[in-house]
């Protein structure tokens, strides 16, 4: 006898998971068609249940002896989480309320939520996606802002994403294909020279070279010492932080093979505790003496972030200059062909075929909580779903306080999640371009090497730092940070013929403002921004057809992120790892039973990497595997 099929399609199918069988404990896969006997077991369970209230007899079931007789009669044993299920039929019955139930229900399809629903789903999982825009990928999408052109709106470049993701859920078949950048960057400087590297060692000696011979020889070493701290800290993005605040086992087993590999470095590992504490500035000081090379590798320190190259922390970002890869080729970033929706529309089509639902223009008002489990959620149109399992790849912000009553929480716990930090002073502008930007120090309108990768808008370290001190008085920059890519040069699917499409990336522009609103400065700064990229092409200004401006405030109002802040919360040392997003609940739980974080709030973090969905699907089948024999 199969005990799960009496309640199948409404209990999730654990014998598909990797994490073990239920049932007999024997069925490895499922079985080709469901038994007969089980669909006549659910018919006949509905019937008596809606018959039940109608007459008005006792159906709410509770947890324990609290459940109804009358849903109990006829039913195999049941599963831990099933008692939500007739909560909502009984519900449904008594108001005529429209409700739905599901095995899971994943809030937000951004890229780690749709990562989330697919591994569920492969596990045989019945999962709803609910996106509150009109299409699916949060911040990573593309979208027809100007006629003709797809614009990545707020991502736009790929290389962290987790190709064990891509491998798994097939996502090449589903049209995903990454186009290779090379060089990577291009920075020009006001006396008219300017810097390209790229992933060829040769090609970037002979442009270091210009600047300093030595540099040129010291720069493989730097690339080799990243490598080293990466080996070390990039296999920690795709495991389990340990509970630091009530270790168990598991736990002291994770801070173990946490410390192994730190230990295998030898005298390196204060190097590696370096990278992960120290500022960038004081790091690339010490390897390089050349400010056209520092300020070009210092703006990956900082990006994203409210800090400069002094702010310590910083170099712990410098790594991911050597994570990632594209095409198999290891620190190498790409664009995506199609734009940066073409990731999150390829899991959508895999997640589809895994037969889960997503709903778009389906806002969720809050998650539902009954004695500290969650039973599901409800919709601003008023529809209510009901899951044992919700995870929220919305920030810890929205979560815990604009979907959750503070008083279905720990006072503690609310109390660290209001410490969390979305301090950032990242603003985007998509523009449309008739032509290309025609360099000073690079001249020429045909695509060039030096329009493939980004092109970098500061030409010193301390051009950075004054542009940083003007955001830590709540001003943006007067001469801000530019990082500018034209995906349209790789990538001609993403302009009409003849035009170009370009992202600009600009930094600083906090989020609270002395003295004024965004709303008030947003087309003024972006002239700003503008001005300055035109001093070092003369043409840019002239050649804008259309222009996007999403200052940290339109960050927050479309994507739902709080302050604007592109990782759902700074990645400073204090909220990373086991301390993300608060410490004792790094491990993708919460302290609502059923209730779990999927996206870039917990480990490890922001950027398009799908770790953290990956994770939290993990931690969720591990959990479910664990009691699937519990009786209620």
């Amino acid at each position: 006898m199969h005990v799960a099929y009496a309640r199948v399609r409404m209990a999730p199918r654990y014998y598909t998971s990797a994490y073990g069988s239920s049932g007999t404990c024997t069925k490895r896969k499922p079985p080709a068609a469901f038994p007969p006997h089980a669909e006549n077991a659910q018919r006949a369970n509905l019937i008596e249940g809606k018959k039940r209230c109608q007459s008005g007899r006792k159906v709410l079931p509770g947890r324990g002896k609290a459940i109804s007789a009358a849903l109990m009669e006829g039913l195999a044993p049941l599963h831990v989480h099933n008692w939500v299920r007739y909560t909502a039929i009984a519900i449904q019955a008594l108001s005529g309320m429209k409700t739905t139930n599901y095995d899971a229900i994943i809030i937000g399809a951004g890229h780690n939520g749709l990562v989330t629903a697919c591994y569920l789903a492969r596990a045989g999982w019945k999962v709803l996606v609910l996106e509150r825009r009109y299409i699916v990928g949060g911040a990573c999408v593309t979208e027809e802002t100007f006629p003709g052109f797809k614009v990545s709106t707020a991502a736009y470049v790929n290389s962290l994403f987790r190709k064990e993701i891509i491998q798994d859920l097939r996502l090449e078949s589903y049209g995903l294909k990454i186009l290779e950048r090379n060089p990577s960057s291009f920075t020009p400087f006001p006396d008219g020279r300017h810097l390209l590297l790229g992933p060829d060692p040769t090609a970037n000696h002979q442009q270091i070279a210009k600047f300093s011979l030595r540099d040129a020889n010291a720069y493989p070493a730097y690339e080799a010492m990243l490598e080293r701290m990466a080996t070390v800290l990039e296999p920690l993005l795709t495991i389990s932080p340990p509970n630091l605040v009530t270790p168990g086992l598991r736990d002291l087993w994770t801070l173990y093979r946490t410390g192994k590999p730190f230990q295998a470095l030898g005298p390196a590992m204060s190097e590696a505790f370096e990278i992960l504490t120290a500022p960038a500035r004081q790091i690339l000081d010490r390897w390089f003496e050349s400010e056209a090379l520092k300020a070009t590798l210092a703006t990956d320190a900082v990006i994203g972030a409210m800090a400069s190259p002094s702010t310590p922390g910083t170099a712990y970002v410098l790594f991911h200059h050597v994570m990632g890869e594209t095409n198999g080729k290891r620190g190498v970033w790409g664009y995506v062909q199609g734009g940066m929706g073409g990731i999150t529309q390829s899991l959508a089509a895999a997640a589809r075929d895994l037969r889960v639902e997503i709903r778009c223009e389906a806002e969720v008002a809050r998650i539902l909580v009954r004695d500290g489990t969650v039973q599901g959620v409800a919709l601003a149109n008023g529809e209510e779903c009901y899951a044992p399992v919700i995870a929220s790849n919305a920030d810890a912000q929205v979560t815990f306080t604009r979907l959750l009553d503070s008083k279905q929480l720990p006072p503690e716990f609310s109390e660290a999640v209001s410490r969390i930090s979305y301090e950032s002073a990242s603003l985007k502008i998509n523009v449309a371009l008739k032509e290309l930007p025609n360099f000073l120090a690079c001249p020429g309108l045909e695509p060039g090497p030096h329009h493939r990768g980004t092109i970098h808008i500061s030409p010193d370290q301390d051009y950075i730092e004054r542009a940083f001190d003007d955001a830590k008085y709540g001003q943006p920059s007067q001469r801000p940070i530019l990082e500018c890519t034209i995906p349209s040069v790789v990538d001609p699917t993403v302009a009409p013929a003849g035009k170009h499409l370009m992202s600009i990336f600009v930094q600083y522009a906090p989020y609270r403002l002395r003295g004024a609103t965004w709303d008030d400065l947003r087309e003024s700064f972006a002239d700003r921004c503008f001005a300055l990229l035109n001093e070092y092409a003369p043409n840019f200004q002239r050649s804008v057809l259309a222009r996007q401006v999403l200052t940290p405030l339109d960050l927050e109002r479309t994507f739902n992120l709080t302050g604007g802040n592109i990782f759902q919360g700074a990645m400073t040392l204090n909220q990373l790892f086991a301390c993300r997003p608060v410490p004792g609940f790094a491990d993708y739980h919460t302290p609502i039973r059923g209730l779990y974080l999927c996206g870039a709030a917990a480990h490890p973090g922001g950027g398009v990497m799908g770790a953290a969905g990956a994770n939290a699907a993990r931690e969720i089948l591990r959990a479910a595997s664990f009691r699937r024999f519990s009786p209620l």
